[in-house]
């Protein structure tokens, strides 16, 4: 099973039919300690069960528990799983995330969604794809500075040559050259076109297909940047028939096959993060400029209520920080909590949430990098 969720979809932000069932819990790399994985998702299941026939009945359960119970048989999920595991199902909506990230042991039965511990993990600013590509095969990766995982492409990206043209790469073929005068010892020269003019268009059209098919159903999809991973004279190739608009300027420029996972990951990280910090004092620099025109706050009671009313912009929230409470989605007010509990509502993340749903845009960044002293920063549209 494929891990095709690079940012919160804006499916699972919207209303859906009630009731909504959100599971997350930490999952395993390796055997033997991924075995357990599938017994406690059956458990948390169970705890689902019994929460949702108190709340909607067992009639509007049993079709979900259903899901949920093919989800449990499914063995390519709990053998191929990741650090963490958000499932969400309703009535008119089912998606499962494979996380990079673990995620603590929860389950949610409501009227909607509980997408709050997505928003740390996929509204960073530091992820990124990488496609590394050869002329035999394809590779398709996903990750952020600390972890990188080859991921499976969509159906549509050929994986390899034979895959994207079939069989019918270009053969060699004769040309006529030329001929003798009218009169004189007619000849007629037959030329071949070289094995190099060959590659080089069977190349050409297998980068083009696998470009249109990864800016489609990857690139466009995430918005996240892409970087090439290929051997020079492929780099040079491969970007002058790209429409990519996410390829990133710089690649790895090297033969991808023999690069560990690992040090893919640094070489890729070093190519991005000159752009990612350069992206950040960008909106810092917006930022404060905002706030010279009253355009900005950090405020979290004037950005709450500027987030109900669909004003936020861009969201900057600090990694680290965690305000127990929630947000009245009404009128904006914020009510904070005086015995925290491990469930509790985050304001930052209830801030984000409300901010996503809107229409903003949500960058988490960690602390040294905050324009602000409160955990949180915003961009208004308007006054």
């Amino acid at each position: 099973m494929k891990s095709d969720v690079t940012s919160i979809p804006a499916e699972l932000l919207k209303e859906h039919s009630s009731p909504c069932i959100s599971i997350y819990m930490p999952t395993n790399r390796r055997y033997p300690e991924n075995a357990q994985d599938s017994l406690r998702f059956k458990d948390l299941v169970g705890k689902a069960k019994k929460e949702g026939d108190s709340i909607v009945g067992k009639r509007s359960m049993e079709p979900l528990l259903e899901r949920l119970t093919r989800l449990h048989n499914d063995h390519s999920v709990w053998t191929h799983s990741l650090d963490g595991l958000a499932v969400f199902v309703s009535p008119d909506f089912y998606k499962v995330f494979l996380l990079q990230e673990p995620v603590s042991e929860q389950i949610h039965v409501s009227d909607v969604f509980y997408v709050k511990p997505l928003i740390r993990i996929f509204q960073t600013a530091d992820r990124f794809q990488v496609l590394s590509i050869t002329r035999t095969d394809v590779k398709f990766y996903e990750g952020n500075r600390y972890k990188l995982d080859e991921i499976v492409p969509a159906v549509e990206v050929p994986r390899t040559m034979t895959e994207a043209l079939g069989y019918e790469t270009t053969p060699p073929h004769q040309t006529v050259a030329g001929f003798g005068n009218v009169g004189s010892n007619a000849t007629m020269r037959h030329g071949h076109s070289s094995r190099k003019d060959e590659e080089e268009i069977d190349d050409e059209n297998f980068f083009r297909a696998v470009d249109r098919a990864v800016t489609a159903h990857h690139s466009k999809p995430s918005g996240l940047p892409l970087i090439l991973a290929a051997l020079p004279d492929h780099q040079s190739l491969f970007r002058s028939i790209s429409h990519n608009p996410y390829l990133v300027d710089d690649g790895v420029d090297d033969d991808p096959r023999l690069i560990e996972p690992d040090e893919l990951r640094d070489k890729a990280w070093a190519v991005l993060e000159p752009r990612w910090q350069g992206r950040i004092d960008e909106l810092i620099a917006r930022y404060e400029e905002a706030q010279s025109k009253s355009l900005g706050s950090e405020d979290p009671f004037e950005i709450a209520r500027a987030a109900v009313e669909g004003n936020v912009w861009v969201l900057l929230i600090d990694s680290e920080r965690v305000y127990p409470g929630a947000i009245d989605t009404v009128s904006g007010d914020i009510e904070f909590s005086k015995e925290p509990a491990v469930h509790d509502h985050d304001v930052l993340e209830d801030l984000a949430v409300t901010a996503l749903r809107n229409g903003g845009e949500v960058l988490v960044l960690p602390s040294e990098r905050m324009p602000s002293d409160s955990g949180v920063a915003a961009i208004f549209r308007h006054r």
